[in-house]
């Protein structure tokens, strides 16, 4: 990667205007010190939030519907605040000094890869989106109410820095693998998707039937979760990989699997994702066999990460 100011002197010789130049170089710059944190596809917080930031970060999360290839972090204003467009450029100041800023930056990668700096502060005069690629500002989207902001959010990402090549099956469980965790982060069912793209609303896209799919997302969700060393699901095997009696410890995994995919499907049903009725004796006897497989399959699971 070339260094930000060599990056700035090519773009400003190429005749961009060197005040957005300038801000683009920035903003990469920052993206690159947050880039061992990120996950494509999923919008990650650049520093641990306050409670004050919780309730702006899961309105993002809830209309930030973010590509599997596109790095995407929330920037609460910690981190926000510090960083300001060039004085020469004050069109592209949407929110005075002395106020919170909320930021989100979206990159998409590629040969001239694409950037998007979201403001989303509550407190902006001028919330909006600047989107730069090749050092010039490709455009901006301003609005007067943030409300109105929010709501456009899902639309302009879509048509500027989403993924239009062709799709993997791997592309698809990791969108709708994040698209749930995001679901089951805020509790809400309303969470932006695009169902053309995710196999729950599209069981074909990874050759599976509506009730097999369900059961490979909450595998899905459990697998992801089981890898993070610190969170609940490890700490909560560490406790019965301790026992000393295998039989207990068997139960345990059962109990804990079933556990897990229960609270999931009443997840799924409370946030209207599948209407259940619908199911046909056949799909819904098919459920049911589901159901026990995937509590096993966990399990299963469980008792292959204890330590040897």
């Amino acid at each position: 990667m070339k260094p930000a100011s060599e990056k700035v002197r090519q773009w400003i010789d190429n005749g961009r205007d060197p005040r957005g130049a300038h801000w683009q170089a920035g903003l990469e710059a920052l993206l690159e010190v947050f880039a061992p944190y990120l996950e494509p596809g999923r919008l990650v917080p650049a520093v641990s939030l306050d409670p004050s930031d919780r309730p702006v970060f899961d309105e993002a999360l809830a209309v930030i519907d973010v590509s599997p290839n596109v790095a995407a972090v929330f920037l609460p204003p910690e981190a926000a605040g510090k960083i300001r467009p060039p004085e020469s450029a004050p069109e592209l100041e949407r929110i005075e000094k002395s106020r919170p800023a909320y930021k989100v930056l979206l990159q998409r990668p590629g040969a001239q890869p694409r950037l998007a700096c979201l403001d989303i502060s509550p407190q902006a005069h001028n919330p909006g989106v600047d989107l730069f690629q090749d050092g010039a500002l490709l455009g901006t989207y301003d609005f007067e109410d943030r409300k109105e902001c929010m709501a456009s959010l899902d639309q302009i990402l879509f048509a500027h820095m989403w993924e239009k090549g062709k799709w993997e099956a791997s592309d698809f469980r990791h969108y709708t693998l994040n698209w749930f965790e995001r679901v089951m982060d805020t509790g809400k069912g309303d969470i932006a998707v695009k169902t053309d793209f995710s196999y729950l609303h599209t069981p074909s896209l990874i050759k599976s039937n509506p009730v097999d799919v369900i059961f490979t997302l909450i595998v899905d969700v459990f697998d992801r979760r089981l890898q993070d060393t610190h969170g609940p699901i490890r700490q909560a095997l560490d406790g019965i990989f301790a026992l000393p009696d295998q039989q207990a410890r068997q139960t345990r995994y059962y109990e804990m699997a079933e556990k897990i995919v229960l609270q999931s499907l009443s997840l799924i049903k409370d946030a209207q994702l599948v209407d259940f009725t619908d199911f046909s004796e056949k799909q819904t006897d098919n459920f049911k066999k589901a159901t026990s497989a995937a509590i096993g399959r966990i399990a299963q699971k469980m008792e292959a990460a204890a330590p040897a």
